[in-house]
């Protein structure tokens, strides 16, 4: 039998993407293949690429031209295979294979496929794969991080969001077959263990009959793993079960990422999330209550179709009454296959923008408010990389997660995936920066 090819992975998009990327790497490593991350030298090279917004879209797209144009040989996958099917195929002739959202775990038979001449069209029409604890995974993240999906899909149909569609109605694992990942993850040395799904706080709802995160959370507390975070928990999903859970069980960090979008109830309505509406203040008091330690995420959209003024404004009282940690804030992406796509009252690009930046500069003063109120503390802080210029140490507190939030940069020495505890010095909107205490 012939050498094997040598194959290279190009992860673009969200983390659940990171994820199959991981598992893509993984089975390809089982099968013998030579995996490298230079794409010069690869026969294959395999884009995992974003569909979600026009921004990921184009950056894929860029992705996909470039290594065209060096000769590559690509294997699209991800949620733009699963979006553009024929189109691609259509327009690079380079592309071998597509391989769509639910099939990822066919990618060593996908390439064996290619290598006998065959161009694959590997694309399920409702993608309903899960990868388990049985899977293989090369993992891609920082030694001490790693992320585990409790679910995939979606069963919501927000107005302005195209992921059940690319990726299928949700479909959750158990609470055992959890554990025994977040277990193998914890033998690895892994030391922050990211949950995510498009709605964690659903977790459980389509094989136990009703959302089980609060009897998950216990159930990882268990396992020897430092801090575990929750991404993505809707704040109608915050139950005085799953907020008792958070509260009771230590290696559970209070950081909360809630997607809430807007808070005026009119644009909600329009977004397809009414019971959002009637919550978001009276769910923010509670968890503040429930939880006096809890980081708040959220992530917004301005320039929704039809939002006037006077909405605009509604969503910067909200943001400057409840003084979240972190804000990110997107504008509008008219989607086509969405419900938004076709509504009345689209906005200019510059309208759009003009908000983001508004909502941004208002969110600035809070950002560096909260970072400054941790100078003078000591808190421990996962180290996870060494500055290539300077020789600093640089990780995050466990009010920051991964690639959304700061950074803290740290004087001492410490070992690259571990947590030490750090004397904070200095802070500015983003970041942190202290020195490791010594005992």
């Amino acid at each position: 039998m012939g050498k094997k090819p040598i194959i290279a992975i190009s992860h673009l998009g969200c983390e659940k993407n990171r994820i199959d990327t991981e598992h893509m790497l993984g089975l390809l490593v089982q099968s013998g293949y030579q995996v490298d991350s230079n794409e010069e030298l690869a026969d294959y090279v395999i884009v995992n690429t974003c569909s979600f917004i026009e921004a990921a879209r184009q950056e894929s797209v860029r992705t996909l031209v470039e290594l065209a144009e060096a000769n590559k040989k690509i294997v699209i996958a991800g949620c733009m295979a699963q979006h553009f099917q024929e189109q691609l195929l259509e327009e690079l002739p380079e592309a071998v294979a597509l391989v769509g959202t639910g099939d990822y775990n066919k990618i060593v038979d996908v390439i064996e496929r290619v290598e006998v001449g065959e161009r694959v069209k590997q694309v399920s029409a409702e993608p309903n794969y899960i990868a388990d604890e049985t899977t293989p995974r090369y993992r891609t993240t920082s030694e001490g991080v790693a992320y585990l999906r409790v679910a995939e899909g979606c069963d919501y149909r927000c107005a302005f969001c195209i992921i059940p569609h690319l990726r299928g109605n949700q479909r959750s694992r158990t609470i055992e077959s959890l554990v025994a990942e977040a277990e193998q993850l914890a033998a690895e040395g892994v030391q922050e263990l990211i949950l995510i799904s498009q709605i964690t706080t659903n977790y459980g709802v389509d094989i136990y009959g009703e959302p089980k995160l609060a009897e998950l959370l216990r159930a990882l507390g268990k396992v020897d793993i430092p801090w575990i975070r929750i991404h993505y928990a809707y704040p109608t999903g915050l139950t005085p079960k799953v907020v008792e859970a958070i509260a009771q069980t230590p290696n559970v960090l209070p950081y909360l990422d809630l997607p809430l979008q807007h808070s005026h109830p009119e644009i909600l309505r329009a977004m397809n999330r009414p019971w959002q509406g009637r919550v978001n203040d009276q769910i923010m008091e509670k968890i503040k209550t429930a939880l006096p330690d809890a980081v708040l995420r959220t992530t917004l959209i301005v320039g929704f179709p039809g939002e006037t003024d006077e909405h605009f404004e509604h969503l910067l009282q909200f943001i400057q009454r409840h003084e979240l940690d972190h804000v990110g804030v997107f504008t509008f992406s008219a989607e086509e296959g969405t419900a938004a796509y076709n509504l009345p009252n689209h906005l200019p690009q510059d309208v759009m923008e003009a908000r983001r930046d508004a909502l941004m500069e208002l969110q600035q003063p809070i950002s560096l408010k909260k970072n400054q109120a941790e100078v003078g503390k000591v808190v421990d802080v996962l180290i996870e990389q060494e500055h290539p210029q300077t020789g600093e140490l640089v990780g995050r507190s466990a009010r920051f997660a991964p690639e959304v939030d700061g950074l803290v940069y740290v004087q001492g020495n410490a070992r690259l995936g571990s947590i030490v505890p750090v004397a904070i010095k200095d802070a500015d909107i983003y970041d942190l920066y202290g020195e490791v205490a010594l005992a």
